[in-house]
C-alpha cells in the first residue's frame, strides 16, 4: 500500500452527446474531444480557433487607456531628438520587455538607451537615485517595462525632475496609482478585454502601436517573457506564445541561436525549453549580478558577441544552481529543527543571496506544501529582503496587502511576491500570515492537488494520439499539459541515473507495455513491490531512440491501493534494501529469540507474543518477518490481527531446512516395523549404514522412523539397540509429537519458504481477508 503524495481530482466527466456531436466535426480522438470540452471548448469553431491560433484574434493596442497619449509623447520625443530611457527589470520578462521596446524605438530612429536596476544595490522597480542619474545624463522621457505600477513616490520625483514618465506594466495594482504621464496596463484599462498579459506582452502592444504595424520580428522575444513569467497561456498569451515559439525555432537573432546551442536543444523549441532551459539562464544573470548582459545577448547583432555572452550566462546559471542548493539545504535544516512546520514558512539568514530566494521558496513550497517566505538579512541596514511563493489555496498578494504597513517595499501576484521589511517586523510578518492561513486553510489545502484530465488504457496509447494531444500546446498556466491516469500491473521497476535518484517502471496491461519515467522518484524504489497494481498519474510523451518512436509517460504521482509483499527470503543482506521509513514505522517480529541477534539496531524488534500488544503504530504498519513460525496458525493470527500495509519476508533457513527431507510414507513405516519384528533387534550404530545403502534412505529418515515408534511405544531403546515392544497399544502415527512437528515444519517451509512469489502472496492475502476492517494507507513520505 502506498499513498499518493498529492490529492487527485478527476476533472473529466461523461460528456453529453450534444457536446460531443458539436465537436465531432474535427475528426479528433475521443481523448482530445474530452480535453477540449474540459477547456470550455464546445463547438468545432471554438476548437479550430484554439487549435490553430490566429494573429487576427489579437486585440487592438488602441483599446489600452492612455496609449494614444503615450505614443504621441514618444513620437514627439523622437522628432525633437529627446533622449528616451527604457527602464526595465532583471527577470526574463523584464529583460525581454526591455529588448522589445528598445528595438522598436531604435527602428523609429529614437535616441534611446536602457536601464535595469541592480537587484542587490537598488532592488525592484524605479528608484530616486536612478531617476536623478537619468536626469543628469539628459533623459527627458522614461518608459518603464514590466514594472512601475507601484512607483507612487518615484513618479512624484520624476515630475519634480521634469521627466515625463510612461508606465507599462502588468503587475497587481495596489491601493494608489502613480501620477505618471501615462499608464499602459491591462488592469487599468476598462476597454481592454484581456487582463493577463505578461510585461513583455504589454511592451509588445505598445511597440506595435508606436510602429503602426504588427512587428512579427519581435515575437521570439515576446514568447520568452510570456512563458518564463508563468502568466496564463490562454487568449492573447496563447497566440503570442504559439507564434513566438515558431519564431524562436526559425530565429536569426544571434543571441537566441547562441542560447539554443548552449542548452543543447535540437529540433523545434517548445514551451518546456523556455520554461526549464532558456528562461532560467536569462534569469540567472539578474539573480547574481546586474542583468545588462542578458539584454545585450538578446539585442546583439554580432554572432561572436552572442556566443561569448551565452557562454558567460551559462556559467552564471551553473553558479546559480549551486547557490540555490546550498541555501535550500540550510533552510531545510533550520525547519527540521522545529517540532512542527508552521502554516506559512518564514526563514531568514544573513548572507543568503537574495537573487535566488524565489527559487528556494519554490523548492520549500514543493517539499512542505506550504507558503514559504525566504529572507536575506542585512544587519547593516537593519532590513530583510526576499521572496515568497505560495500554494494554490493561499493568495499571497491579498494577504500581504492586509498587512501592507509591515513592509518597506512589497509587490507581486497571488502566488509570488517580493518584499523588504525591517528586521524587527519579521516575527510580526510570520505571526500575522500564520493567523491568516489558520483561518483560511484546511488540512486538505496543504496537499498539492493534481487535476487529472483523462483515464487511458495502455493499449489505447499511441504515438499518433500523443501527437493529437500536442495540438493543444503550448501548455502552461490556464492550459496545463494534460495529466493522464493509467491503471496497470507493474512488470519491472529499477532505479536509474548516476545517483539512483530516478525511477523507471515498465507497466503492463494484458500484452501491452508502457515505459514510465519518474524523475526524482528514486527513493520510492524500496517501497514498490513486484507485480503491484499501480495507479499512475503522468504526462504523455514520445520517446525517440535510434529512429524509433514509442509512447511513454512521465510520472507525476503514483499510488498502490492494496497491501504489498516484499520477498527477501534467503537473503543475507535484506536490511540493505529496506527504505529508512521502514525502520521508523515498521515492526520486526521474531518467533525464536535467537533470531533477533545481529540485526540493525534501528529495527523495532519484538517477539511474536509481544506483537499483539496492540498499539496504533503497529496496526496497519509494515510487518518484517525475521524467521519462520513454529506453526502457520501463529503467523496467520498475527497477519489477521495487525493487517499490515506491507509485509517483508526476510527469513532464511539454516542449511536447506526439512523440506527436502520428506516425511517417510506409511508404507515405509510399515516396512521398517515388519523388518524389526523379523530381526527383533536393530543396532543404530552398525545397521543404519547398511539399511541406508540398501533402501536408498538418508540416515535422518531412519532415525525419524525410530523416534516416532519410540514415542508411540512401539519400540524400546537401550544403548543404541532397538527392539520391538511386545503387544503395543494401537496408535496412529499422528499421535507422535515428532511426526506432528515434522509435518508442521514441512508445511511451513512449503508454504512460506519454497513457494513461488504468487503462491506466498496468495497465502498472505487469505489471512488478510480474515479482517476486512478499513486500512490506513501508508504515505510515500514525499
Amino acid at each position: 500500500m502506498l499513498k499518493s503524495k498529492a490529492n487527485w481530482e478527476f476533472t473529466y466527466k461523461e460528456n453529453s452527446s450534444n457536446d460531443t456531436r458539436k465537436i465531432k466535426q474535427l475528426s479528433t480522438s475521443s481523448t482530445v474531444e474530452m480535453l477540449l470540452l474540459q477547456r470550455g471548448i464546445y463547438t468545432a469553431e471554438q476548437a479550430k480557433t484554439f487549435l490553430k491560433p490566429s494573429i487576427e484574434d489579437l486585440n487592438s493596442p488602441a483599446l489600452f487607456s492612455h496609449i494614444d497619449k503615450a505614443a504621441s509623447r514618444v513620437h514627439q520625443a523622437i522628432e525633437n531628438g529627446e533622449h528616451i530611457l527604457v527602464f526595465g527589470d532583471y527577470d526574463a520578462d523584464g529583460v525581454s520587455s526591455t529588448s522589445v521596446l528598445l528595438e522598436a524605438l531604435r527602428e523609429l530612429g529614437a535616441v534611446c538607451d536602457y536601464y535595469i536596476p541592480n537587484r542587490f544595490t537598488e532592488g525592484y522597480g524605479p528608484n530616486e537615485q536612478a531617476f536623478r542619474e537619468a536626469k543628469d545624463q539628459g533623459f527627458e522621457l522614461i518608459i518603464t517595462v514590466d514594472n512601475g505600477i507601484a512607483a507612487v513616490e518615484e513618479a512624484e520625483i520624476a515630475k519634480e525632475l521634469g521627466i515625463d514618465l510612461i508606465i507599462t506594466d502588468h503587475h497587481e495594482v495596489q491601493n494608489e496609482l502613480p501620477d505618471a504621464y501615462a499608464i499602459i496596463h491591462p488592469k487599468c484599462s476598462a476597454n481592454y478585454p484581456f487582463k493577463e498579459l505578461a510585461g513583455v506582452g504589454v511592451a509588445f502592444k505598445f511597440a506595435q502601436h508606436l510602429l503602426g504595424y504588427f512587428p512579427s520580428h519581435l515575437l521570439d522575444l515576446v514568447a520568452i517573457g510570456t512563458i518564463a513569467d508563468l502568466v496564463p497561456l490562454v487568449n492573447e498569451n496563447r497566440i503570442l506564445a504559439y507564434y513566438g515559439l515558431k519564431a524562436i525555432s526559425n530565429s536569426n537573432r544571434p543571441g537566441i541561436k547562441a542560447l539554443i546551442k548552449q542548452c543543447n536543444i535540437e529540433g523545434e523549441v517548445n514551451e518546456e525549453h523556455i520554461g526549464f532551459l532558456i528562461g532560467p539562464r536569462i534569469n540567472a544573470v539578474g539573480r547574481l549580478q546586474d542583468a545588462n548582459p542578458a539584454v545585450d545577448l538578446l539585442i546583439t547583432e554580432e554572432q561572436q558577441d552572442a556566443l561569448e555572452l551565452a557562454a558567460f550566462i551559462q556559467q552564471l546559471n551553473q553558479d546559480r544552481q549551486q547557490i540555490v542548493n546550498e541555501i535550500t539545504h540550510e533552510a531545510e535544516a533550520m525547519l527540521e529543527t522545529n517540532p512542527s512546520i508552521d502554516n506559512v514558512i518564514v526563514v531568514a539568514k544573513e548572507g543568503w543571496n537574495e537573487g535566488v530566494l524565489g527559487i528556494v521558496a519554490s523548492k520549500l513550497v514543493r517539499t512542505y506544501q506550504r507558503p514559504a517566505i525566504v529572507l536575506s538579512i542585512n544587519q547593516e541596514k537593519g532590513q530583510a529582503k526576499g521572496s515568497a511563493r505560495s500554494i494554490d489555496a493561499f493568495d499571497l498578494f491579498s494577504n500581504c496587502m492586509e498587512i501592507r504597513d509591515t513592509f518597506i517595499h512589497f509587490g507581486g501576484h497571488a502566488q509570488a511576491a517580493g518584499m523588504t521589511l525591517s528586521l524587527e517586523k519579521i516575527s510580526q510578518l510570520k505571526e500575522k500570515l500564520n493567523e491568516c492561513a489558520a483561518k483560511q486553510l484546511t488540512a486538505a489545502d496543504y496537499r498539492q492537488v493534481l487535476r487529472i484530465d483523462s483515464t487511458i488504457t495502455i493499449d489505447e496509447l499511441s504515438v499518433d494520439l500523443i501527437k493529437e494531444i500536442e495540438q493543444l500546446a503550448p501548455f502552461g498556466m490556464g492550459n496545463p499539459k494534460p495529466l493522464i491516469h493509467v491503471k496497470s500491473k507493474l512488470d519491472e521497476v529499477r532505479q536509474i541515473g548516476s545517483e539512483k535518484n530516478h525511477l523507471k517502471l515498465i507497466l503492463q496491461q494484458d500484452n501491452a507495455k508502457l515505459d514510465c519515467i519518474g524523475f526524482g522518484f528514486g527513493e520510492l524504489y524500496p517501497i514498490i513491490s513486484p507485480q503491484s497494481e499501480l495507479d499512475i498519474i503522468g504526462e504523455l510523451q514520445i520517446n525517440e531512440w535510434n529512429g524509433k518512436k514509442k509512447p511513454q509517460i512521465m510520472l507525476k504521482d503514483l499510488s498502490i491501493s492494496s497491501w504489498q509483499l516484499f520477498d527477501y527470503r534467503g537473503s543475507k543482506h535484506w536490511h540493505n534494501q529496506l527504505a529508512t521509513t521502514i525502520y521508523e514505522n515498521g515492526v520486526a517480529v521474531t518467533f525464536q529469540q535467537s533470531s533477533s541477534l545481529h540485526l540493525p539496531k534501528e529495527l523495532n524488534v519484538v517477539h511474536y507474543e509481544s506483537a499483539f500488544v496492540a498499539n496504533e503504530r503497529q496496526k496497519n504498519s509494515d510487518l518484517i518477518l525475521l524467521d519462520l513460525p513454529t506453526d502457520l496458525a501463529q503467523l496467520a493470527h498475527l497477519v489477521a490481527e495487525l493487517q499490515p500495509a506491507r509485509v517483508y519476508a526476510c527469513y532464511r533457513l539454516e542449511n536447506e531446512g526439512q523440506y527436502f527431507n520428506a516425511l517417510p510414507t506409511r508404507e515405509e513405516f510399515k516396512w521398517f516395523y515388519a523388518m524389526l519384528l523379523k530381526k527383533q533387534q536393530f543396532d543404530i550404530d552398525k545397521d543404519i549404514g547398511q539399511l541406508s545403502k540398501a533402501k536408498g534412505w538418508k540416515p535422518e529418515k531412519i532415525k525419524l522412523i525410530i523416534r516416532v515408534f519410540y514415542e508411540l511405544e512401539f519400540v524400546k531403546m537401550d544403548s543404541g539397540m532397538i527392539e520391538p515392544v511386545s503387544k503395543p497399544a494401537k496408535k496412529d502415527l499422528v499421535e507422535s509429537k515428532t511426526y506432528q512437528q515434522q509435518s508442521k515444519q514441512l508445511e511451513i517451509e512449503a508454504v512460506l519458504y519454497y513457494s513461488s512469489y504468487a503462491e506466498l502472496k496468495g497465502w498472505f492475502n487469505n489471512q488478510l481477508l480474515v479482517d476486512s476492517a478499513p486500512k490506513e494507507e501508508v504515505s510515500n513520505g514525499l
